[in-house]
């Protein structure tokens, strides 16, 4: 009787990478494919909703949704280009943002965990539910103190405005380039949404710096390497996996947010043009896909996986 042949450990490993995966392979395979193959075929069509009886017919238009959307649509255009563009900006600054806020969490010191849980607050924040009910409560405060908050609100945005122009006009006088006081001051003006969108890179980073061998540190500290050095010879190049993960997941969720998303549904559901708003969703997703393609290539030439 021939002995069973065992697994080796690369393929238990594959094993349990597949396993892990499965949920969402399922999920992609029953859902997502099945719609996305119901929007190219929208895209494609002109949709006739039968009011009395439902149902819908679709006739074959060719191109004529596309020409619509690039060359008569005032607006998609101009919503997808400023999606791209903030998606730009908020890509490297949250993901920068992230690691440090990381490397700082990742320390110990009294409080830590409560930290921690104020940064991945705005996460549970962004829920629908959660939003509704903050916008009820605004809206009930009408006329009371949150008149009071706005009156404030824009008196510190005026005096911040002020100093904002000072700060502008005192590195311009420096010599800074345009291009990149630009980028600075957009960045600045959305702090905010970078710090709410942060929270499981942060998360995922933590995990990242943690699973880095102490030893590493230790050989790097015996040889004189100062903190500057450690961290661009050991602490980045360990964590370059993990930034793939969270520019993936950065860019996907930008692209979610984005207004050329709200675009779509608002043509599609409440326009009912789902011709037209299945266009503006394929096209998102294929600049999406572009996007992540050319930025993964780009990183994963340059990662290092530790094994």
């Amino acid at each position: 009787m021939k002995k069973k042949k065992k697994m080796t450990l690369l393929q238990k490993r594959s094993m349990m990478g597949w396993l892990f995966i499965l949920p969402w392979l399922v999920g992609f395979l029953v859902f997502y494919v099945r719609s996305l193959f119901m929007t190219g075929q929208f895209a494609f069509s002109t949709m006739t909703i039968d009011a009395i009886n439902g149902g819908y017919t679709l006739d074959f238009a060719g191109i004529e949704n596309f020409r619509y959307a690039f060359m008569v649509h005032p607006s998609f255009k101009q919503e997808l280009t400023t999606s791209v563009m903030n998606m730009l900006i908020d890509v490297p600054l949250i993901t920068f943002f992230s690691l440090f806020m990381a490397m700082l969490l990742n320390k110990k010191f009294p409080g830590r965990t409560l930290v921690r849980a104020i940064f991945f607050l705005p996460i549970i924040l962004n829920s629908g539910a959660i939003t509704a009910a903050m916008e009820l409560s605004q809206q009930m405060m009408n006329g009371g103190i949150s008149t009071q908050a706005a009156d404030a609100a824009v008196t510190a945005g005026t005096t911040l405005a002020l100093d904002v122009d000072y700060l502008i006009s005192m590195f311009m006088n420096l010599g800074l380039p345009a291009s990149i006081l630009d980028y600075i001051v957009q960045a600045v003006a959305r702090i905010n949404d970078i710090i709410s969108a942060s929270g499981v890179q942060i998360i995922i980073f933590i995990a990242a710096l943690q699973s880095i061998p102490g030893s590493m540190y230790e050989v790097a500290k015996i040889e004189g390497a100062t903190g500057y050095e450690t961290f661009w010879k050991v602490t980045f190049p360990m964590v370059m996996p993990h930034i793939i993960t969270n520019v993936v997941y950065t860019i996907v969720d930008s692209f979610t947010e984005s207004s050329v998303v709200n675009l779509a549904y608002e043509t599609t559901l409440t326009q009912f043009n789902y011709g037209l708003g299945s266009v503006f969703s394929l096209v998102s997703t294929v600049v999406t896909c572009v996007i992540l393609v050319v930025v993964c290539g780009f990183i994963q030439k340059r990662a290092f996986y530790y094994n």
